[in-house]
């Protein structure tokens, strides 16, 4: 895969366009009025990308090693919000959490075993292997199918994805921007043009609130971001537009069936870490797949 170097050519692209937009957002959100009801949770979010944005690139701009330890990080705590909603027991959480580093460290020290052009029975036979082995040690003739489908399910969209902030190399520091820009785009389309009409149809009973209209927003946002920092093709930007309106009703699915608003409370203005990367979970699945 071509974009395993970091060059860190996407990073310094990167830097001026998200500071840029932290400093116009800041100020947008400064001078919004105290009557406005989402003022102060539109501040938390504000804070909470003020900190998330330089921790990206900054790990980013490090290198592969950098980029291992970001999605072991993120990795391991996306599957413990995930392991509370499932209702899975400590083992399957050990062999998630095993999962979030091993897969991350594999895609840094032998690239070709997580090449998305590997991503065969080499991957997935171990996977489901792995997934199940606690249920049937454990004789659970009761839980054990729910247990081991919802582990196979949390592997590939958590840790195996994550992994992509390795491979992809500059194209990572593409993706995360666009996502991040796309969600932006997504909340002022659905503003703007989600009052009524046909852009005002909810995507899926999952989100109401996601519209055509904030499909609209993401679609030009993730379009600028990409061509910002020179990454944009079609297929990539479908790949990232598909991950910001898919990933996030994934998530609400995952939401529902669990009965909970968000997969945590301790990320301000979010909820909890898997709010925040739903999309850019299933964009990275999506960009390892059309840049194989």
């Amino acid at each position: 895969m071509s974009g395993v170097v970091f060059a860190g050519e996407a990073v310094g692209r990167a830097v001026p366009l998200v500071a840029g937009a932290l400093g116009a957002s800041g100020i947008a959100v400064a001078a919004l009025p105290s009557r406005l009801a989402m003022r102060a949770e539109l501040r938390k979010r504000w804070r909470t990308w003020a900190i998330a944005a330089p921790v990206f690139l900054g790990t980013l701009s490090l290198g592969a090693g950098g980029a291992f330890a970001l999605a072991a990080a993120i990795g391991a705590t996306a599957v413990s919000e995930y392991v509370r909603m499932a209702g899975l027991p400590r083992a399957e959480h050990a062999v998630l959490l095993v999962a979030a580093v091993v897969l991350p460290a594999l895609a840094w020290l032998v690239p070709a075993a997580v090449d998305a052009r590997a991503v065969d029975l080499r991957v997935v036979a171990p996977l489901l292997v792995v997934a199940a082995l606690p249920a049937l040690l454990a004789g659970d003739d009761e839980q054990g199918f729910t247990r081991s489908a919802r582990t196979v399910f949390a592997l590939l969209w958590i840790p195996l994805p994550l992994t992509g902030l390795v491979v992809l190399g500059d194209t990572a520091v593409a993706v995360g921007l666009a996502v991040a820009l796309g969600d932006v785009g997504a909340w002022c389309g659905g503003m703007a043009l989600g009052r009524s009409g046909a852009l005002a149809r909810p995507l899926s009973r999952l989100s109401p609130s996601k519209t055509w209209a904030g499909v609209l927003g993401a679609a030009g946002a993730t379009a600028v971001a990409l061509g910002a920092v020179e990454a944009f093709t079609p297929v990539l930007w479908a790949a990232v537009l598909t991950g910001c309106v898919l990933g996030d009703l994934l998530e609400s699915m995952v939401k529902r069936e669990a009965g909970v608003k968000d997969a945590g409370s301790w990320l301000p203005g979010f909820g909890g870490l898997l709010d925040r990367i739903d999309s850019l979970l299933l964009a990275l699945l999506l960009a390892m797949v059309v840049t194989a």
